[in-house]
């Protein structure tokens, strides 16, 4: 792998680590929730940890806690090899082979490799417990868990959490929707904790509470509804959501678009709650996707116009935010600079403050070779942590990693075992 200019443990300084580590420890009381280390500081009182879930802050038999986030960078090629880097030291691991995916996401842990007959998840074997105030990281060997079957490329939707609540599957094809049960994946297993039959549509199952939120469709084979299930199936409540897509977990609740704007779904005790966020009038295009660090608020959505919907659930508000050129990949940092990163389609990486709506920093094309082959084109992915931005660039060979804080400053080109062809940031 390259280190062009930067060393690869660029983003910590161990002597301020292990004194934040004591202090971690000395503060720590009752265990909470696993959770990614960039997350806000506002509690979130609809998530609560089971004693079940583990002993001691997370703590997992055989697992090693560290004094910092375990970050990683996770590689599919074309044919379903997979690889891994330590963003931290450098190190490079092959991971095995999954059946050809023909999408790759991620909840921070679980690597969920997406294919026509059914997705296989691989155990990245880093992630982060969630203390509200501060945070524990782990780290274990990586794994193939296994394969969850379906007809159709599914979509999935996860929660906040990696070790505890569960993970949504939609396989269009069938119409079948899926919950997964974390605590089981953190063992190396899958159980399937609810399996339930819709119409064929192409819909979304994303957890909510102790159960889910399901999209139906109209006869013609379109999402125009969501409902609010427990964990048996039974609908708990329902609202009018056209062209349902791009479910997110935020720190305030989970997050699904719609034609008229987006639903936020919260719960107050066994109820589930939706309220409705609609677009200003006069509305751009609405957005198909949301992307952002993971568990801010403020979130990214995608737009087929010039430009990204930045959607703030706690404040339920919109703000359209212009861009230089159309773009393929939006993701707020959602931090005090109020750092945008978008990909172009022009190949190149902006960055954009969100509270000016002004672009204070661009690359050069990074991407553009990628863009010209239609089958690399529609993989090109943006993820954004607490301090870098990770884009793959597959016909090229190469991820980019890009300090945005510093003029989308690219830190350093990484080079797998594996073309990057599917990339997915974890240890968050």
């Amino acid at each position: 792998m390259n280190h062009r200019t930067e060393p690869p443990n660029h983003r910590t300084k161990p002597t301020a680590l292990v004194a934040t580590f004591v202090l971690f420890l000395a503060g720590c009381g009752s265990p909470s929730v696993p959770q990614a280390p960039d997350l806000g500081q506002t509690p979130q009182p609809e998530v609560s940890e089971s004693a079940s879930t583990a002993d001691g802050h997370g703590a997992i038999t055989g697992v090693a806690e560290m004094a910092e986030p375990q970050l990683h960078l996770v590689a599919i090629d074309a044919e379903g090899e997979t690889s891994m880097v330590d963003l931290l030291n450098g190190t490079q691991s092959r991971l095995g082979r999954v059946e050809s995916p023909v999408d790759v996401s991620t909840d921070g842990r679980y690597v969920f490799a997406v294919g026509n007959t059914g997705v296989e998840i691989v155990d990245s074997g880093a992630w982060t417990w969630d203390h509200v105030d501060h945070f524990h990281y782990y780290r274990a060997d990586p794994r193939n868990i296994g394969k969850v079957d379906g007809e159709g490329a599914a979509t999935i939707a996860t929660g906040m959490l990696s070790t505890a609540g569960t993970t949504g599957m939609f396989f269009p094809t069938s119409g079948e929707a899926v919950l997964l049960e974390n605590a089981s994946l953190s063992g190396g297993t899958i159980s399937e904790t609810l399996r339930i039959k819709t119409k064929p549509h192409a819909g979304l199952m994303a957890p909510l509470g102790e159960g889910a939120v399901v999209t139906e469709s109209d006869d013609d084979g379109n999402a125009v509804r969501l409902r609010a299930i427990d964990g048996k199936g039974k609908e708990l409540s329902s609202t009018e959501c056209r062209s349902a897509a791009g479910a997110i977990t935020t720190r305030v609740g989970l997050v699904i678009g719609c034609s008229d704007g987006a639903v936020i779904a919260t719960t107050e005790g066994t109820t589930a709650v939706f309220e409705r966020v609609p677009y200003p009038a006069g509305a751009a295009a609405p957005a198909t996707e949301f992307n952002g660090r993971k568990g801010r608020p403020t979130v990214a959505g995608l737009s087929p116009d010039s430009g990204a919907w930045l959607l703030n659930t706690r404040q339920r508000t919109w703000e359209w935010l212009p861009t230089a050129t159309p773009v393929i990949a939006a993701a707020t940092a959602d931090d005090a600079g109020h750092h945008v990163v978008v990909i172009g389609t022009d190949g190149t990486v902006q960055v954009y403050d969100a509270s000016t709506r002004k672009l204070i920093a661009g690359t050069k094309p990074l991407v553009a070779a990628s863009l010209a082959e239609p089958v690399y084109a529609d993989k090109i992915r943006l993820t954004v942590d607490a301090q870098r931005a990770y884009v793959n660039a597959p016909a090229e060979g190469l991820v980019y990693e890009i300090d945005y804080a510093d003029d989308a400053r690219i830190a350093r080109t990484l080079e797998l075992p594996t073309k990057p062809v599917h990339v997915v940031e974890t240890g968050r």
